[in-house]
């Protein structure tokens, strides 16, 4: 022990020439009281304390990055009080300060490793392992639709349930989307898009998914509307679906493709759409113009515990492989500001309904999504990652079929 807190003694002071925070670290390996505790700052009361339960965690505290932070507490080697926004800002001044300066990018083995990732067995896998914890666990934060994906605050002030219902309205709008038309709704989730196409819109939808718990939930949902002779949900992977839609929609989906395989699940869409038909691709990207990961190892921390085999494009490999897939963007919105404010809803509904959420789930589960919304959160409010929309139609059509003007998105529709 003596020769531990010299080492501790030597960081501490190492940290306080760098930074000045109310950050307390205690030593409590055992899991009782902590016997020794450090100040990061000159203040009365810590707004964050760190308890460090084990000596694996010595070496995230070491050198500290997003990943090895957010395992050791993943994992159970520290414990962390403090309100989650505080616990995030000291997290990464303490990563920022302690950053190597070479570039925090994924070698290009990392790249070819991943790229041979996304067969249709291991994206099914993925997509279980995030989607199939349970949906009484996600219907405690989510909103009652149970959207997972961002909102639409048209004016920024109203409730996640409101922008959720403006999100889907906006998205059927931009395509134009009419009664009797069809619809595949790729990554379809709990079947809220599909269900709104259905009732409002007077479309006739199929919805497809590859995760379990989703698939019998929104069939059930679809059965309650008494909408199965207009609603489809199918267990399926995009790859396998066959025919022609009049429009075609993927909300929070094209994450989980991969890089490498971008213009083929374009090209996917392509061919399943109508000659004169309109697709949305609504999805998350990265803010590295060279597709790298989130800064400081927030990538790394997802790829491990959130989103296996996931991957975030740049917008202009967006458009770049939606053109070599045969599609032609028309418009692209980003949407960064309203997944920032969606995934603060999120998480302060995560940490409200914390004892709750805990009881629900094993503990390791319940630390990684606590960790995961905020940290979200913070990524899109800091420009780390992006959200857009971008609308589309087959390439090649003559210039004569375009709109003039985008004022269709904007305009009031009956009903709403």
């Amino acid at each position: 022990m003596p020769s531990i807190d010299k080492a501790i003694d030597g960081w501490v002071q190492r940290w306080r020439q760098r930074v000045d925070l109310p950050l307390r670290v205690c030593w409590g390996v055992g899991g009782g009281e902590p016997t020794r505790c450090w100040d990061l700052g000159a203040f009365e009361q810590p707004r964050v304390v760190i308890t460090v339960r084990d000596a694996a965690a010595l070496a995230a505290l070491l050198t500290p990055s997003l990943d090895s932070l957010g395992e050791a507490y993943v994992e159970g080697h520290i414990d962390v009080e403090g309100d989650i926004d505080d616990v995030l800002a000291m997290a990464h001044t303490l990563v920022r300060a302690g950053a190597e300066a070479q570039p925090d990018r994924p070698s290009l083995l990392q790249r070819m490793v991943k790229g041979f990732t996304h067969s249709r067995a291991v994206d099914r896998e993925a997509i279980q392992y995030h989607y199939d914890v349970s949906n009484a666990f996600y219907a405690e934060w989510l909103d009652p639709a149970m959207v997972y994906s961002c909102a639409y605050f048209e004016q920024g002030d109203e409730d996640l349930a409101t922008a959720q219902i403006k999100k889907i309205d906006h998205i059927l709008t931009k395509i134009r989307l009419q009664p009797g038309q069809t619809l595949l709704d790729i990554g379809c989730g709990w079947g809220a898009l599909v269900l709104r196409a259905a009732q409002r819109f007077g479309a006739r939808c199929v919805g497809i998914t590859l995760s379990q718990a989703q698939y019998e939930l929104a069939r059930e949902r679809v059965a309650q509307a008494g909408l199965q002779d207009r609603v489809e949900i199918r267990l399926q992977d995009y790859r396998d679906v066959d025919g022609t839609f009049d429009r075609i929609t993927s909300v929070g989906m094209f994450e989980h493709v991969g890089l490498k395989h971008l213009a083929d699940y374009f090209r996917q869409i392509r061919q399943r759409l109508a000659p004169d038909g309109w697709a949305m691709n609504h999805g998350i990207t990265t803010t590295d113009p060279s597709d790298g990961e989130t800064p400081y190892g927030g990538g790394r921390f997802i790829d491990k515990y959130v989103f296996p085999h996931g991957e975030l494009p740049h917008i202009a490999t967006v458009l770049r492989t939606m053109q070599e897939g045969g599609l032609e963007p028309f418009d692209a919105e980003n949407l960064r500001r309203h997944y920032a404010r969606t995934l603060t809803c999120w998480s302060r509904t995560f940490e409200a309904k914390g004892q709750r959420l805990r009881a629900m789930v094993p503990e390791r589960i319940w630390r990684i999504w606590r960790v995961y919304l905020a940290g979200c959160a913070w990524a899109f409010e800091h420009d780390q990652i992006a959200l857009f929309q971008v609308l589309c139609r087959p390439a090649g059509r003559s210039a004569q079929e375009l709109p003039w003007s985008r004022r269709w998105i904007y305009e009031v529709q009956p009903g709403a």
